[in-house]
């Protein structure tokens, strides 16, 4: 699936870039426009990768999180009592 095809919140940021007509655009306008995009993909990837070492530290010293019950599974069930405390 591309990234195109992905569902967008409406007003976000990458979607007013992608419905932003580019005819009106010239050649170093549109260059400028790809140099400052791509600085904006490296900063993004480096709080990734920032996020992803402070993730990796904290399954480090506190363990992974259990993983999620598939979606698939029934509910847990109910435990009901008598009311009589026994």
């Amino acid at each position: 699936m591309d990234a195109d095809d992905l569902p967008r919140r409406k007003g976000d940021l990458v979607s007013q870039l992608a419905t932003q007509p580019l005819d009106s655009l010239s050649v170093d306008e549109l260059s400028l426009r790809i140099t400052l995009l791509e600085a904006e993909i490296a900063r993004t990837r480096a709080h990734r990768e920032k996020a992803g070492r402070t993730r990796a530290a904290a399954e480090a010293l506190f363990g992974a999180p259990p993983p999620a019950p598939p979606s698939s599974a029934p509910p847990p069930p109910v435990c009901q009592t008598g009311g009589t405390g026994r």
